[in-house]
């Protein structure tokens, strides 16, 4: 259920590359890492199990689509086979729907095409009302997308206090998505899935993969519980 996360700005290579080496000693789902660092990737996990996964538009999802477009082409060009891509939170706020849905279809075509897949990132700490959740999960089931999927994990928010924070993947928008999704469309949770009874919890509710930088502490105590 694992996709360990390799996304934080101040990450040199040596940490991608132990990190890499830890989702291999693991035997996690996939790594979701910097599409920079893709082959590196690749290389340090040729002959595992674990699927490599590049961030698109991330984290913010401004990026114009042709340039979405063409950082996703580059990132299956260096070997990975799971995209994870933000919305442009704007157009979704300002309810331009036709062109959020073209931007998914064309991202979810180039990742098939490849042999791959995509997960839809909302970043539902911008999105003030469950109706863009909701449509944004009507569109994910019509373009037969992988996933849908709460957050990057770096969503903050102003709080009253001037201080940023974010909720990241709560239990009312991942039972909002699973219900609204098609069944085809699995759901991810991302941010603040950070031990091993969160990862249960959210599983409960109808999660197939999360987003986790804990992966290690999440299954040593997954092993000392006696899980398999």
């Amino acid at each position: 259920m694992i996709d360990h996360s390799l996304l934080h700005p101040t990450m040199t290579d040596r940490e991608l590359v132990d990190g890499c080496r830890l989702a291999r000693e693991y035997n996690v789902a996939s790594v979701c890492i910097k599409p920079y660092a893709v082959t590196l990737a690749c290389r340090e996990l040729a002959g595992s199990d674990v699927a490599v996964g590049a961030v698109v538009g991330f984290p913010h999802g401004n990026s114009r689509t042709s340039v979405k477009l063409q950082e996703a082409q580059l990132a299956l060009s260096d070997g990975a086979r799971e995209l994870d891509m933000v919305v442009n939170i704007g157009k979704v706020l300002g309810e331009d729907w036709d062109y959020v849905s073209d931007e998914i279809r064309l991202l979810n075509d180039l990742a098939t095409s490849a042999g791959g897949l995509l997960k839809v990132i909302f970043e539902n700490d911008y999105l003030p009302q469950d109706r863009f959740k909701v449509q944004l999960c009507r569109i994910c089931s019509e373009v037969g997308v992988a996933f849908a999927k709460t957050s990057t994990g770096y969503g903050f928010v102003k709080q009253p206090g001037g201080g940023y924070n974010y909720a990241g993947a709560t239990d009312h928008d991942l039972i909002l998505m699973r219900r609204s999704c098609a069944p085809w469309v699995q759901i991810k949770a991302a941010g603040g899935v950070r031990t091993l009874d969160d990862l249960l919890r959210v599983r409960d509710l109808g999660v197939t993969r999360v987003g986790a930088t804990a992966t290690a502490a999440m299954l040593e105590e997954a092993q000392r519980r006696g899980y398999q």
